[in-house]
């Protein structure tokens, strides 16, 4: 399964009384498509998923699968530390006509080695979609080893990780042993091209809710084996990564979203809004990008 090279990890639109708001989710998926996204990742840690309820994610999934309607691959994020839920989330994401689907690892519970295995072939067994791997440690405090994601790599339908280890020592050395045709997105906007140019597929992004079709250009440059353009884009881009990262995410991305006149609401608790001199900070560095 080819996911493309930008895929995007969406915000989940609230309205003033914290619900889903399905309209301006419209609206965001064809912003996004139309600044270049080549796929969608829905209800993943940025679409905000420990607060969203089971009957939520479905109907969001629903509603994303609706509008996008076959235009771009729509991965789905079903992954917690309950293997079970996991199963039957990812199950009734299949049914509703999804692409692919992500998997954190298992938070809170500390699962070894061989637990984290185990959870992935569990799941795997269960679906025929394909799966993406989210190895994230700073969030979830448990990291998928190198021998480990080698191995979940000979799953047939384990094809990819969301990699937010920072390592690029470890993600050369999935690339070089997993299986043929599995591949690796950065799960951090700054490490884009850094993991492109040791072989990575692309990004699971949260800045090209703003800037996706720069971070679109940064990469087919370097595809066309301009490296010199790829490394100034990649330079000039660096400063609105970092800050939309000045806070938990998603709140300055929601907040950016608002300022570019897509109002995608707020957070939910336990997460809070930037505060007025945050906001500041963020579109001042807007505002000098543009």
């Amino acid at each position: 399964m080819d996911f493309g090279r930008l895929l995007t990890a969406m915000v989940t639109p609230f309205d003033e009384n914290n619900r889903m708001d399905l309209n301006i989710t419209t609206q965001l998926i064809e912003h996004l498509i139309a600044t270049g996204s080549d796929g969608l990742v829905v209800a993943g840690t940025t679409g905000e998923s420990p607060t969203l309820s089971h009957e939520e994610k479905i109907t969001l999934f629903k509603h994303v699968v609706k509008v996008v309607a076959g235009r771009v691959p729509i991965i789905a994020g079903t992954g917690s530390n309950n293997t079970q839920a996991s199963i039957e989330l990812t199950k009734e994401a299949e049914q509703i006509g999804v692409d692919g689907a992500l998997v954190v690892t298992p938070y809170y519970n500390k699962p070894n080695q061989e637990g984290l295995y185990q959870h992935y072939a569990a799941i795997a067994k269960e679906t025929k979609l394909p799966i993406m791997l989210y190895n994230i440690p700073s969030r979830a405090v448990v990291r998928l080893n190198v021998e480990t994601v080698v191995a979940l790599s000979q799953i047939e339908n384990i094809v990819a990780v969301k990699d937010s280890t920072g390592d690029l020592d470890g993600i050369a050395s999935i690339l070089e042993q997993a299986d043929d045709g599995f591949s690796v997105y950065s799960g951090d906007d700054s490490l884009t091209l850094p993991i492109q140019s040791i072989g990575g597929s692309g990004i699971v992004s949260v800045s090209s809710h703003i800037i996706g079709k720069e971070m679109k250009e940064m990469i087919e440059l370097f595809e066309q084996g301009k490296v010199n353009e790829a490394s100034r884009l990649h330079r000039k881009l660096l400063p609105i990564m970092r800050a939309l990262f000045m806070a938990p995410s998603p709140s300055p991305v929601k907040s950016a979203l608002k300022y570019q006149q897509i109002d995608v609401g707020s957070v939910r608790l336990p997460l809070v809004p930037l505060s007025p001199f945050e906001e500041q900070n963020l579109f001042r560095v807007i505002e000098s990008f543009q």
